[in-house]
């Protein structure tokens, strides 16, 4: 190997560590802020969705479907809240009035789920999710198999459900493996999003710029295992501090 090209795949392999910083767990990288969803991506409001728990298809072919209580909602109803429009997290989607709470459709788990079948591989999925509690979980599936989750202790802190600017998030997931299935779920009330972005193409929120989306690098595949167990390092070094 050329001196150059081992410069070349110590740079790429340097960016590909720095995108894993503060991953959620392995392949998953995870950006939430008061922002919105990255420039290229699909952007879906979910507004076609009917109301209740019907379910049924959004206009950029979005799969929706609920189990227990979950459904798709309109205002402050019950035991369910609207995320809070902020800064430009509702960028691109139609929503109204900025800052406010959000008065368009939106799903809720309820004490369920709210699933969204994009019916394709993706490789980057964005929402807006409201009130974020502890017991709120975004899984991710391919083809039936769970393959990640992001969970509110990988991007927030102490956040108990405010219905506010401080509790609504917006939340870039890229991933480096393929997903098709994104269920958002709840063991107590409840969850709630909006505003769903998402793209086949790879998106690494510390390493494209403005937020763009970028491909996965070419290089991912020969250095993917050596990242995972990086990350894993990292964790059990992690661990051990805590136990100490």
């Amino acid at each position: 190997m050329s001196s150059k090209t081992r410069k070349f795949a110590a740079v790429m392999l340097g960016a590909i560590l720095f995108c894993f910083a503060g991953t959620a767990s392995a392949g998953i990288t995870v950006s939430a802020s008061i922002g919105g969803a990255p420039t290229g991506a699909i952007l879906d409001n979910l507004d076609a969705l009917s109301l209740g728990d019907g379910g049924g298809t959004t206009v950029t072919g979005i799969v929706v479907s609920f189990t227990g209580d979950g459904q798709a909602v309109v205002g402050q109803t019950g035991q369910y809240a609207p995320p809070y429009l902020s800064g430009s997290n509702g960028t691109g989607f139609g929503n109204a009035p900025i800052p406010g709470q959000d008065n368009s459709v939106y799903l809720t788990s309820g004490i369920g789920s709210a699933k969204l079948s994009f019916g394709s591989d993706m490789h980057y999925v964005g929402l807006l999710w409201g009130s974020v509690d502890n017991y709120n979980t975004l899984n991710l599936y391919s083809h039936g198999n769970l393959v990640g989750s992001v969970l509110e202790s990988d991007f927030a802190n102490n956040v108990n459900g405010d219905q506010g600017t401080n509790g609504t998030y917006y939340l870039n997931i890229g991933t480096t493996f393929a997903f098709d299935t994104l269920v958002a779920s709840s063991t107590q009330y409840a969850f709630e999003m909006d505003n769903v972005a998402y793209s086949p193409d790879q998106y690494c929120p510390t390493c494209g710029t403005n937020g763009n989306l970028v491909p996965e690098p070419l290089t991912l595949s020969l250095f993917g295992a050596g990242v995972a167990g990086v990350v894993a390092l990292r964790r059990r070094r992690r661990s051990n501090d805590t136990a100490d």
